[in-house]
């Protein structure tokens, strides 16, 4: 069939229901009974209208808005048969002209209405008045949920009079409008949204590779790193199997000499003893030194007991110097080691009166016998109070005065009132080892 014969199809509805209608109803004529459209003025009934006796006006909106395009196309092919290229205009304005006469399709649209919607039709069969339901189909669009069932409940309902039906109408044409309006907008934001998601799809796809490049590197590295662990599991494995060896090695060596333990232990013990008879020879060689020093500070001793006993140092009162002596002591520096700390200043004032310069160090008591090396080489005469020095002083002085030649006197007492005569001694053969020109030096002398 060509588009034109469709179009004349379309117009043709009086041939259209008459071909309907007599599948469906063989005693029909080709137009509508008396009851099956009654005129506009007859009174209303309680019977629910069917969709063949609603107004012409409410064909169009109740096909439009209750059926969808599929379903509306499904159900009529099973009547009408027409090209697939047929548009959805087309079925529609096909539907709504067979809704103007009783027929099979039109009858099979009724029931399928009656049977979708009967949930609302029940709740506004409970209407009495046209002002009640006026009032339920107000409800319905203003919750604009269940639009479809309530102009099907509402248009088909035995109270709906003229009034009501063209406030239907006119809500019903006003919601098409918002729906078409509504339409566009969605139609819009869809454009938006498939734009967005374009965008969202591309940046998927490269976090979708820069993912399965993390993927594949971490999969290296796990294969790697399982490669290493399987490594180092055989290298465990022949270090333990080199273990085991051992240890059997060691258990056939220790069945093949069952005295080794015995053995460890003594060779542990001879260790120790090793060690501690390296202890004792070192000990025994600090012995030693001790003793060579407690000798020699003996015989030190003996000889300074041995002098003192035959040279007895005069105990005189005023501890004024021999003039003879002034000249050679003038300028000289003389060294006081030892002697008692309160009579340091008297020392001082003895040795500077007679134009000698003094230095005192108190022999290892509290200073250090480091500073003794530097003032032994600075003085020119000693006088060492051997009763107030540490036997470490003694020997460093009399070592050092030795082999540098000065004059030495090692003396016993340690009153101020001797002082004089000692110096006078010193003075007096430091004078007679200078005369010999050639004589010894570094010769200690002692009082």
């Amino acid at each position: 069939m060509s588009r034109n014969n469709i179009g004349a199809g379309v117009l043709s509805y009086g041939a259209l229901a008459v071909s309907l209608s007599g599948r469906g109803h063989g005693d029909h004529s080709g137009t509508c009974c008396a009851h099956d459209r009654p005129a506009e003025n007859s009174s209303r009934t309680s019977r629910r209208r069917r969709l063949w006796e609603l107004p012409d006006r409410y064909h169009c909106p109740i096909v439009g808005v209750c059926f969808d395009v599929a379903e509306l196309r499904q159900m009529m092919n099973k009547y009408l048969k027409y090209p697939p290229e047929t548009t959805d205009y087309m079925w529609h304005t096909i539907a709504v002209g067979v809704c103007n006469t009783r027929c099979s399709l039109s009858e099979k649209m009724n029931r399928t209405l009656d049977q979708r919607f009967a949930p609302m039709i029940r709740a506004m069969s409970a209407c009495k008045t046209p002002a009640e339901l006026r009032e339920s189909w107000r409800e319905v669009c203003r919750l604009g949920v269940e639009i479809p069932a309530g102009l099907w409940a509402a248009c088909t309902h035995p109270v709906c009079d003229e009034e009501l039906e063209q406030e239907i109408h006119s809500d019903i044409h006003m919601i098409q409008h918002q729906v078409g309006a509504g339409v566009r907008i969605d139609l819009k934001a869809m454009k938006a949204l498939r734009a967005e998601n374009e965008q969202l799809r591309i940046e998927l796809e490269t976090l979708r590779k820069r993912h399965e490049q993390q993927r594949q590197e971490q999969a290296q590295a796990i294969q790697q790193l399982s490669q290493k662990v399987a490594s180092l599991h055989a290298d465990l494995s022949v270090r333990g199997t080199s273990l085991r060896r051992a240890e059997r090695e060691l258990d056939r060596v220790r069945a093949l000499l069952p005295d080794l333990d015995d053995r460890e232990r003594l060779l542990a013990r001879l260790k120790e003893t090793e060690a501690r008879l390296l202890a004792a020879r070192d000990r025994e060689q600090e012995l030693e030194r001790e003793v060579v020093r407690l000798r020699d500070f003996a015989t030190f001793a003996e000889e300074t007991i041995e002098v003192l006993s035959q040279n007895p140092v005069p105990e005189a009162d005023d501890g004024g110097l021999d003039p003879a002596c002034a000249e050679a002591l003038l300028g000289k520096c003389v060294l006081c080691v030892g002697g008692r700390s309160g009579s340091v200043n008297s020392y001082r004032e003895v040795i500077e009166q007679h134009g000698g310069r003094f230095v005192h160090h108190d022999g290892g008591r509290e200073e250090s016998l480091h500073r003794i090396d530097g003032a032994l080489a600075a003085a020119d005469i000693v006088i060492c109070q051997v009763g107030c020095i540490s036997h470490n002083a003694y020997w460093r002085v009399k070592e050092q005065c030795k082999r540098t030649g000065k004059p030495c006197m090692f003396v016993k007492s340690t009153g101020v009132s001797s002082l004089g005569q000692i110096v006078s001694d010193v003075a007096r053969k430091s004078g007679e080892a200078e005369g010999d020109g050639d004589g010894a030096k570094g010769t200690s002398l002692e009082n």
